[in-house]
């Protein structure tokens, strides 16, 4: 029995439907909007338990069997993400019904937010490569509503940017996963890792999947934001209200992110290409050079930006280009050097997660800031420390978890990163990573010095808070602390998510043994 596997869909797209009929009823739709928020927390709760530490789960739609009918496979990896989405989205929904308008909710806002969810949620389950291709327009459509919410001349010009970009990067997606329906002659991922795998038996001609794979790559790094892709995150991140920049930066960032370990380590990996002389004679050993050099610029790029911003929300944008290279950093040390890829890749996932909870706190105490004193500019601040104490306590645990200083859960995530760079003698992602901590500390001890140290300005001295907000903020600060104190489970969650990730036979397995595609 593996309904449990659709669970977090259905319930994130009824919530969005109810929400949707219920517009005219205000206080009805923001109760079933945080009744949906909670089922849902609890469905990616069951899946969980369901399929960690080493399970596979299946759902396949409509009784068809794989690799014909469109399925939902559900393991550690995609459970880790999940959780991730789980633990962000609801403090940001509890924390938008005080920021966003009663306007402004009733009229659009939470159906919208719920169907970015439900566009997650399909990404991080989805069998088969062209049902990704959907559910990423699903999270996009909603999203860039989202980012134009406040339809001002700010929000309408990086809507536009934002909006540009990724029609095009849908289009190139769109093209690859023809190419590749066309050389493979499936879109169902484990059927397609089963065939390139075998492509001399299945009469696949695996040089043409290399290029296919490039162009799917790109949009992948539209999606994660990373250099030089970037331009788009800082106008869009400070353009949208604060819950939404919370979730783009702490989920949907991670979708492309899960969409190079998922389709990278487990389905294009399985093609042999070494009669193309490539590096390290794999599609992955092509792709950790391309990934590294992303992934150096990213870190360089965002930290040198973020260290000069005057708004707080500005800086928190370029912070997050620099801080998903480390991401990335990680992935490419497990790509190059392929028997250190579970290290590498448990490290991406852990500081996914330290990612998530520090910049999704960091944004959402933005908004509360601009919200109290009118102003997020960092020369219009000063003194919040003494103003307000428990404002200021959040900042610094969500400041120094980036930065990764202990207990907090950024160390561990740090640690990892070093730990895979230094065990796989990448050098250059080493050297980075490093130069990227260290503007890590620069730009949130400027951050801290200009805005909550120092003598109260004007417009702090009139701070006015909503108590609603900072209890969102504060779950979400401890919830960084927590995540470092009780690190062991969340290790070994990272660790078997890595694991499903690499154990291409268990999920070609899993998928196709009702299905008959890889007799």
């Amino acid at each position: 029995m593996n309904q449990f596997v659709i669970a977090p869909l259905l319930v994130a797209l009824c919530t969005a439907i109810l929400t949707l009929l219920t517009r005219r009823f205000g206080r009805t739709q923001r109760a079933l909007s945080l009744l949906g928020s909670l089922g849902y927390v609890a469905a990616v709760a069951w899946l969980v338990t369901s399929v960690y530490p080493g399970g596979t789960a299946v759902y396949h739609l409509g009784d068809w069997v794989a690799p014909y009918g469109i399925v939902l496979v559900a393991d550690s990896l995609s459970a880790f993400m999940l959780a991730i989405s789980a633990v962000v989205t609801l403090p940001a929904l509890v924390y938008a019904t005080r920021h966003i308008s009663a306007f402004g909710q009733k009229v659009s806002f939470h159906p919208l937010f719920h169907l970015m969810v439900v566009g997650v949620t399909g990404s991080f389950l989805t069998g088969d490569i062209f049902n990704l291709f959907v559910w990423f327009e699903v999270m996009l459509l909603s999203s860039y509503v989202l980012v134009v919410f406040y339809s001002g001349p700010e929000q309408t010009t990086a809507t536009l940017r934002y909006v540009v970009l990724n029609l095009a990067g849908s289009a190139v997606m769109l093209l690859a996963i023809g190419g590749l329906y066309a050389t493979t002659g499936t879109l169902n991922m484990a059927d397609m890792a089963h065939r390139l795998a075998n492509a001399q038996q299945y009469g696949v001609h695996v040089a043409p999947v290399l290029g296919l794979t490039a162009l799917l790559f790109a949009v992948f790094m539209v999606k994660a934001g990373a250099v030089p892709f970037h331009w788009w995150v800082p106008d869009a991140y400070a353009a949208a209200p604060a819950p939404v920049s919370a979730v783009l930066a702490g989920v949907v960032k991670k979708v492309g992110v899960y969409a190079v370990i998922r389709l990278y380590f487990t389905v294009f990996a399985a093609a042999p290409l070494t009669e193309l002389a490539l590096p390290g004679d794999t599609v992955l050993g092509f792709f950790g050079v391309v990934l590294l050099a992303i992934a150096v610029l990213s870190i360089l790029f965002g930290g040198l930006s973020a260290v000069g911003q005057r708004e707080l929300d500005r800086l928190l944008a370029y912070s997050s280009i620099s801080q998903v290279g480390f991401i990335l950093v990680a992935l490419a040390a497990a790509a190059l050097r392929p028997e250190f890829a579970a290290v590498g890749i448990a490290a991406a996932l852990v500081y996914s997660l330290t990612h998530a909870l520090a910049k999704s706190l960091l944004f959402l105490l933005s908004g509360l800031i601009e919200d109290a004193t009118g102003t997020a500019r960092l020369d219009e601040l000063g003194g919040l420390a003494r103003q307000s104490p428990v404002v200021a306590g959040a900042f610094l645990v969500g400041g120094l978890g980036l930065v990764g200083i202990p207990p907090l859960v950024g160390f561990f995530g740090k640690f990892l990163v070093f730990d895979a760079l230094v065990q796989t003698d990448v050098v250059v992602g080493l050297a980075a990573a490093l130069v990227g901590a260290i503007l890590t500390v620069a730009y949130v001890s400027s951050a801290w010095n200009r805005g909550f140290w120092g003598e109260s300005s004007a417009a702090v001295e009139g701070w006015n808070a909503d108590p609603v907000q900072v209890a969102c903020v504060v779950v979400l600060a401890l919830s960084v602390v927590a995540a470092g104190v009780g690190f062991n489970p969340i290790l070994e969650f990272a660790r078997a998510g890595a694991d499903a990730a690499l154990d291409r036979a268990a999920y070609v397995s899993a998928v196709l043994e009702h299905g008959g595609g890889a007799a």
